[in-house]
């Protein structure tokens, strides 16, 4: 990660927004294709296909070693599921897909959880809360905010409706690289945060758990689970910084 934040040209937000908007159309051609009995390895290939088809490459395969290109987390699983032909979705499930490509020299990432078929209430409301907690910490992407006004406003939003806000991962910038300062995190810290200015693109990315926020990483190295068990979801959208306000680089989610 480089140290300092990197604001971004009108010409490098376009092809960021190409990026993004090659992850948001992958995400939604995969959102037709989740079913009871299709493996989170299936969807994995299509992704890639559907991504190299446009000229974009994968971005989180091969990264620090990660094997997909997809990360599919199902259920209790936060975040970095690895696609698998053993993982076979079924009725009633959740599913959280996190995808970025590189394009052009620039990445776009986003997230989102969906229902396998019908679900229940429990996590039908944490779908809802999680995403409308996303949208309100979009509100706040605007010069002169600063990265915890986000961060109270995700915090604020889940914590309010009986859920927690995972503590251990964060939403990050993006540009050149993957990821980039500043870090978001979905809860407030203490001491100042940086201040929201135009240029700067942040990928912002509430994970949300029914039960408690605490979360472990499995044996693979890779998959987070929540350590009570509860369910968990996530939504990411990247957004850039500009005069007018947020401008939703992955948006048509």
């Amino acid at each position: 990660m480089t140290s300092a934040i990197i604001l971004k040209s009108a010409s490098e937000l376009a092809i960021m927004e190409e990026a993004n908007q090659i992850v948001a159309q992958t995400l939604c051609m995969l959102k037709e294709h989740i079913a009871s009995g299709v493996t989170t390895l299936q969807l994995d290939q299509l992704a890639e296909k559907y991504a190299r088809g446009k000229n974009a490459v994968p971005a989180f395969k091969g990264y620090r070693g990660f094997p997909g290109s997809l990360c599919v987390s199902l259920n209790d699983q936060v975040v970095h599921g690895i696609p698998s032909r053993k993982v076979v979705l079924k009725e009633g499930d959740i599913l959280s897909i996190d995808f970025g490509v590189k394009y052009k020299g620039y990445y776009g990432d986003a997230a989102i959880t969906l229902p396998v078929g019908n679900v229940d209430k429990e996590a039908e409301n944490l779908l809802k809360i999680t995403r409308e907690s996303l949208y309100k910490a979009i509100e706040q992407v605007k010069i002169g905010n600063r990265i915890s006004d986000i961060s109270q406003a995700v915090q604020d939003y889940v914590e309010e409706r009986g859920y927690s806000v995972v503590r251990q991962f964060v939403g990050h910038g993006i540009g050149q690289n993957l990821h980039e300062p500043p870090e978001i995190p979905n809860y407030k810290r203490a001491g100042r945060s940086p201040k929201l200015l135009a240029g700067m693109v942040l990928a912002i990315e509430p994970m949300v758990n029914a039960g408690g926020h605490e979360v472990k990483i499995l044996g693979d190295g890779w998959t987070v689970v929540t350590i009570d068990k509860s369910l968990s979801a996530h939504f990411e959208h990247s957004v850039a910084v500009t005069e007018n306000g947020p401008l939703v680089l992955s948006h048509g989610l």
